[in-house]
């Protein structure tokens, strides 16, 4: 975040910061042809096909390559330039919108085909979606963060509580095909944006992971998160259940209300004025409430208008439980969502998030294929009834596992590791690296050490290192010995680059340990395999090669 961005001061909210302000904007506009894109989809489905599961299905094809793809997309995105990736994703998504709407005019798609296209379109999200939500922190200062995230997804639940009216009512005057077309035409204001957008790129002070290292770093970490994975675990869990309503919405418009394309939309709109509702207040929730609070009333909201909706046959009683149904929904989201982000450094970021997609969107894609099934066999009303009662699991996961609150740690990287110096030298690519430090400890300090050295450990793991151990000398009760390995010298270089602030504590309460004050001794080795070829002695060169961590090496 640069002075120039802000003015030199913090603004009050994140629309004060122009980059994220008009990236905003033309996210709002492709919301809104995202939505109506999504009502024509659905309800032309309902015409090409009676049957609930492939109605269903449309929101699944959605969600399903996000489960697929985050992965990957995540890594991606921590590895390359942000602003060309979303460029690239939009760039997609015009051109599947553009061809959905040809065929369409054709009178050319099949439920199939219609499906095949819907999830092109989700390809296009799944790429865009970690790389904008990791630029939001690049856009706004750290204290404006949860609020910006707050707005992205105020700014789709903006269109969701409009656009549906809207969408019916175009789908309903001018058929599906128009609203494909409103759709493909509304990603070329964010294409022009991000084309203007004089993105400051962080100069590079290590190459770019290899696709499969970078993703596996990404899973490496929130898997030794704790905290991490209780968030992972209960977004999936929601996302399973809070599918069913956006899922069986043209259903409900039609086999409970008896309603045609204007009704559903009408009750979108329901459910997303609800959203807004909670995205506007939800800054103010989070400064009173826990997070645990926050989705407990968000799933108890989701349960009665669930429940509510399946209940139902009146437009004047849905709509309002659909509102609430559609608060729970994006209060729980963007709240995991937050969680997630602000949980993370910013060098992981995008994987994080892709993780969080990844499952929760998955939870979606399972939940839409499951009660649409339901559907089929016994009515909407009751794959509703079971949806909302369902929810009752993810509130008894939080007694087990309460979710944590999230953005008390500094996790900016401390930055003060230096390459050491060798004397056998070593490239990038040599390894295996073995690293042994060895510290003095008392005997009454062995449980403290033992408990410290624990939180060591998943911080090593969760950074890069391999085969960790701890070991005491047998004939010096008070040497102990930590232990580990890294593939490269490269993997060694960037696993000490990761820790952050917050990683400090448990270093600082670990030196409180050392007997006598005396500091551990650290010392790096390198793999050799016997009888293989020694690579020789390298005679010192005229010309000092720069360390890794030097930018002028990938300058």
């Amino acid at each position: 975040m640069t002075d120039e961005a802000t003015g030199g001061k913090l603004p009050a909210s994140p629309y004060g910061v122009p980059i994220y302000r008009m990236v905003w904007s033309a996210n709002l506009v492709s919301n809104f042809g995202t939505v109506l894109q999504a009502v024509g989809a659905s309800w032309l489905m309902v015409s090409l096909s009676g049957s609930a599961t492939l109605v269903a299905l449309v929101q699944a094809s959605t969600t399903l390559p996000i489960m697929l793809l985050s992965l990957v997309t995540g890594a991606v995105a921590d590895n390359f330039d942000r602003r060309r990736i979303m460029l690239g994703a939009q760039t997609l998504m015009f051109g599947a919108a553009s061809l959905l709407t040809l065929c369409a005019l054709l009178d050319l798609l099949t439920p199939w085909m219609l499906l095949g296209f819907t999830f092109l379109i989700g390809c296009g999200t799944a790429l865009n979606a970690p790389a904008w939500q990791a630029s939001v922190g690049e856009m706004v200062p750290k204290p404006l963060l949860s609020s910006a995230i707050a707005y992205n997804s105020m700014s789709f639940n903006i269109a969701r509580s409009v656009g549906p009216a809207i969408g019916g009512a175009i789908v309903a005057a001018a058929g599906a095909s128009a609203a494909f077309c409103v759709n493909a035409v509304s990603y070329l204001g964010l294409i022009t944006v991000l084309l203007r957008w004089k993105r400051d790129v962080p100069e590079r002070r290590l190459p770019r992971e290899r696709l499969g290292s970078a993703i596996g770093a990404g899973v490496r970490y929130v898997l030794m998160s704790p905290s991490l994975k209780v968030i992972l675990t209960r977004s999936a869990t929601f996302g399973l259940f809070s599918s069913s309503i956006s899922a069986l919405m043209p259903l409900v418009a039609r086999d409970l209300i008896r309603g045609g394309p204007l009704t559903y939309g009408l009750l979108l709109g329901a459910f997303g004025l609800g959203a807004v509702a909670a995205a506007l207040t939800i800054r103010t929730v989070r400064a009173r409430f826990s997070t645990e609070t926050i989705v407990r009333g968000a799933s108890i909201a989701f349960m009665i208008g669930a429940i509510g909706t399946g209940l139902s046959r009146s437009m004047v009683f849905t709509m309002p439980v659909l509102a609430l149904a559609g608060a729970g929904w994006v209060m729980a989201l963007s709240t995991f969502n937050a969680s997630i982000q602000l949980g993370s450094p910013r060098w992981v970021v995008a994987r994080a998030v892709s993780l969080y997609q990844m499952v929760t969107f998955g939870g979606m894609a399972a939940g839409s294929w499951v009660f649409g099934a339901l559907a089929d066999m016994r009515g909407v009303n009751i794959a509703l009834i079971t949806a909302g009662c369902a929810q009752a699991i993810v509130l008894a996961i939080g007694l087990v596992r309460r979710l944590p609150d999230m953005g008390g740690e500094n996790l900016d990287l401390l930055d003060r590791w230096q390459e050491p110096a060798t004397m056998v030298p070593v490239e990038p690519r040599s390894g295996p690296v073995v690293v042994t430090i060895d510290y003095r400890i008392d005997p009454e300090n062995w449980q403290a050490f033992m408990d410290i050295m624990a939180e060591r450990r998943r911080i090593r793991i969760r950074d890069g290192a391999r085969r960790w151990r701890l070991l005491q000398d047998l004939n010096d009760e008070t040497l102990w010995i930590e232990r580990y390995q890294a593939p490269t010298w490269l993997d060694y270089v960037r696993h000490n680059q990761r820790r952050t602030h917050a990683d400090m504590a448990n270093l600082e309460a670990l030196r409180t340990l050392y007997a006598d004050g005396e500091p551990p001794r650290v010392r790096q080795k390198i793999e050799r395999h016997a009888g293989g070829a020694y690579p020789g002695r390298i005679e010192p060169m005229d010309e000092v090669t720069p360390s890794l961590t030097d930018p002028a090496r990938y300058s």
